[in-house]
């Protein structure tokens, strides 16, 4: 950052007003903060995590899906799922960390099924909020699509703003979800 500061002053001769001179400092601020250097693990049933690894990653979902999350219980499910720690044709958990802190996560179950369904379905995907907009979920959908073998689907409300953010990715809208769930 400080070779980029420096290239500007000598392209204008050192006069770089005071205003222009802030800018470049939060600029240069900004760059530094949204360069997120997280590390990512992958969860599967070859690599499990600890009992409180798990809790750990159920309620960083929970807290961090919001209004587009699930009971603890149906989050619990899924990762016992992508474990096969239940009855299932598997799948993954990705978790990025910072600092030993969970920023990101997302739960992939796979379908069991190919070519008329996908593969896999990406069930959950959470960044923590204070990490949002600065490309952590564009890395850890990508990671998602990179570590899954065959294609994915995924359920996204239409107001949610990271359905921008899929489609950007090459996810595409093809067919419109109609559900009939049975009375208990």
């Amino acid at each position: 950052m400080r070779y980029f500061y420096r290239l500007l002053l000598l392209r204008y001769n050192n006069k770089i007003s005071m205003n222009i001179n802030i800018t470049i400092v939060y600029l240069l601020k900004t760059i530094k903060q949204n360069n997120i250097m997280s590390k990512t693990i992958v969860f599967n049933s070859d690599n499990k995590p600890t009992l409180t690894e798990k809790e750990n990653i159920i309620n960083f979902l929970f807290e961090n899906l919001q209004e587009y999350g699930d009971p603890a219980s149906d989050i619990e499910k899924a990762i016992n799922y992508a474990l096969k720690e239940a009855t299932s044709f598997g799948g993954f958990v990705l978790v990025s960390y910072l600092d030993n802190s969970i920023v990101g996560a997302v739960v992939i179950n796979q379908t069991g099924m190919k070519d008329y369904i996908p593969e896999n379905i990406l069930v959950y995907i959470a960044i923590h909020h204070q990490h949002r907009g600065k490309g952590l979920g564009k890395k850890l959908v990508q990671e998602a699509i990179d570590t899954a073998e065959g294609n994915i689907a995924l359920h996204v409300e239409p107001n949610n703003p990271a359905k921008h953010l899929y489609e950007k990715l090459g996810f595409s809208n093809k067919y419109l979800e109609i559900r009939f769930n049975k009375k208990k």
